[in-house]
């Protein structure tokens, strides 16, 4: 027997089906939507890093509007989040430097310099956590006005880094001209190839 609907119910069940549901990259789930220091943040794009035909992490861009590219995002205003994910087990201090290595990759000399004492804080808080393993994950949230925060396992690590310039460089790893992944920065960028 067939029971017609009420435009209200079929309304309320056809938005049930347009509600947001969590982008699934590399068996991690990102949220469609995140809170940062009380901003609601979209999810701008997701990713996987590889290096060399294996798979290092999940990474995924929460920004206020969508952005296409690096000067952009640094333009959007409001909190940003780079949450990522391990998608294997990985020497934490190795990682460090290679985000000091991606860093500089993307820089010119004397900016980089200028960075020194904050790069070299950042690798002492991979450091210290010596293995990341997979399935840990670590985010990336820039607040204006209070800086770079990085909490690794859901606990932030010491004070914020205040310099836009370090959020900039730090997201230049994955997002500016020599990234650490192409296929990686235009996922995140929400580019289609």
């Amino acid at each position: 027997m067939w029971f017609p609907l009420r435009p209200a119910v079929f309304g309320l069940l056809l938005g049930l089906g347009q509600v947001a549901s969590a982008l699934e990259v590399g068996g991690v789930n990102f949220a469609p939507q995140v809170e940062v220091n009380g901003s609601k943040l979209d999810l701008n794009g997701a990713g996987v890093r590889y290096k060399a035909v294996f798979k290092v992490y999940a990474a995924g861009l929460y920004t206020s509007r969508k952005a296409g590219s690096l000067e952009e995002i640094l333009k959007t205003p409001g909190p940003k989040r780079m949450s990522i994910t391990m998608l294997r087990e990985i020497d934490a201090a190795e990682l460090g430097k290679l985000f000091s290595r991606g860093m500089e990759d993307n820089m010119d000399r004397a900016a980089f310099v200028q960075l020194i004492p904050g790069i070299m804080r950042m690798s002492q808080i991979f450091s210290d956590h010596k293995k990341l393993m997979a399935g840990d994950s670590f985010t990336l949230d820039w607040v204006p006005g209070q800086g770079l925060s990085i909490a690794v396992k859901g606990k932030v690590q010491g004070a914020p880094f205040k310099e836009p310039e370090f959020f900039a460089a730090l997201m230049g790893i994955w997002l500016g001209k020599a990234p650490a992944d192409w296929q990686l920065k235009n996922a995140l960028l929400d580019i289609k190839s």
